[in-house]
């Protein structure tokens, strides 16, 4: 495959708005040891990369400046020691940055292999929220068929995800949104009990929905205010899982009740995380959640798509907070 020694790639150009991304000609990135290099077909918008472009999320040390944490695409090329993938194949992958550009580079250990199946817009809109989902709900929250189960932002790229994947697995879903609209949607997507958090305290309708007991994991992309409903609304055992602060990341609260009820809090972010640490949970996804997919018993909602270029138009639909489902920028 001849390589192009430029492509076209979308910067930040200085914190601010949606209006700081800009598309320019970069060179090349190449594929180091253990790695692959993508050619892009699509790639996810997250509200990781908002913050990035906002100045409070930078990429980790040595990684690609620009945004973008999952892609698909075919692969163009290969570093030294890539066993498992050709070029040509048709993968999946997430990244620590750099997807917003024709080209990316990848770890081999966080590729997964697209099913025909999928085109390569939801092959997009997978990876950064399916294993986020899976890590915290299944690996750190210890989510268990017949349990009760709450996400906040149930009709974001998280939310939508992981209704459906605690529901495939058994558990009893509940989810808050900001409207009448998305609860519908919600309940589309499996959720047993939809809240309207603008005209329902979410703490009170899951006391009456419980009959009292609570539920046995949160996951919380929310943060300040609710983190204290939170810790109310979690029955005796109950995991609170934290992997965003849309609120802010302090809070007052009453540990007499983590005590008392012997109540787990933890929380992780996954982009800092090793790529061995990721290839276990792309294992897990290739194995016990893409055949779901493919399937059609869990679902890829996708919101609405944006060419390369108009990144600063995706990115002011995500904070518009309007959306359903997933963004996905395509290249063409």
């Amino acid at each position: 495959m001849s390589l192009p020694k430029t492509m076209k790639a979308v910067v930040i150009a200085g914190k601010g708005g949606p209006e700081v991304l800009q598309l320019q000609d970069m060179p090349l990135p190449q594929p180091a040891p253990g790695e692959v290099l993508i050619k892009v077909a699509a790639a996810g918008v997250n509200r990781p990369d908002v913050l990035q472009r906002q100045g409070s999320y930078p990429p980790p040390k040595g990684h690609s400046e620009l945004p973008g944490l999952e892609v698909s695409g075919v692969i163009a090329g290969l570093g030294d020691g890539v066993q498992r993938f050709s070029q040509g194949d048709e993968v999946l992958a997430l990244l620590s940055g750099g997807g917003y550009a024709e080209y990316a580079v990848a770890p081999e250990l966080c590729c997964i292999k697209k099913a025909e199946a999928l085109s390569f817009v939801e092959a997009a809109a997978i990876p950064e929220t399916f294993f986020t989902v899976w890590h915290n709900v299944f690996e750190r929250g210890g989510l268990k068929s017949g349990e009760k189960f709450l996400v906040h932002g149930g009709t974001s790229g998280i939310g939508v995800t992981a209704i459906q994947l605690a529901k495939a697995f058994g558990a009893y879903v509940l989810t808050t949104v900001g409207s009448d609209e998305k609860c519908e949607a919600a309940r589309a997507l499996g959720a047993d009990v939809a809240i309207n958090y603008r005209t329902q305290d979410f703490d009170k309708v899951i006391k009456t929905e419980t009959g009292g007991r609570g539920v046995d994991v949160i996951l919380d992309i929310v943060g300040g205010n609710y983190i204290e409903k939170n810790i109310r609304s979690l029955a005796e055992d109950g995991r609170l899982v934290n992997i965003g602060f849309q609120n802010g990341s302090t809070a007052t609260i009453d540990f007499m009740r983590v005590m008392l009820k012997r109540l787990t809090i933890t929380g992780s972010t996954l982009r800092i995380r090793s790529n061995e640490f990721k290839g276990h949970i792309a294992q897990a996804i290739e194995e016990k959640v893409l055949p779901l997919i493919v399937a059609g018993k869990i679902k890829v909602p996708i919101d609405g798509t944006f060419p390369l270029d108009r990144a600063g138009e995706a990115h002011a639909r995500m904070e518009s907070s309007s959306h359903i489902g997933k963004i996905v920028l395509t290249v063409a």
